[in-house]
């Protein structure tokens, strides 16, 4: 098993609306990416759909996938793609289940936000991870 040492929250940066399936199109033919950018992703009705096991590395976070486990929600940003904490209710009930879950299994991992890297100059997950799940 790889060592993690992070439980990473993403946004889709997307309309909460889209599908998995163009999100996935997105990271393999504008991206090139042969692996998927995050392990877990919440839609909106709170369904946890797993895109890679944990044991492989996901595209989440440059310099840290190798480290990192990625989660990400759908949506994140309003109409005009202005980031935006618009989770729905059942998308943080399973967030925080799945980050709970994750915690447990790697009690070392710190949880937080792709913009809480050094570098990274987007607002994703669009919320304060580190704040919001400090006491998981």
């Amino acid at each position: 098993m790889r060592t993690i040492k992070y439980l990473v929250v993403h946004c889709t940066a997307t309309s909460q609306k889209t599908a998995i399936s163009s999100i996935q199109t997105y990271w393999k033919k504008q991206l090139g990416w042969k692996m998927p950018g995050y392990h877990f992703i919440v839609k909106p009705d709170g369904e946890v759909v797993s895109l890679l096991p944990i044991e492989q590395v996901s595209n989440g976070v440059k310099g840290f996938n190798h480290e990192s486990i990625n989660i990400s929600y759908i949506g994140g940003v309003d109409p005009k793609n202005i980031p935006q904490d618009n989770r729905t209710l059942p998308q943080k009930a399973s967030l925080l289940q799945l980050l709970t879950a994750l915690k447990q299994k790697f009690p070392k991992a710190i949880i937080q936000g792709h913009r809480d890297f050094p570098n990274v100059k987007k607002a994703c997950p669009s919320f304060d991870a580190k704040k919001e799940y400090q006491n998981v």
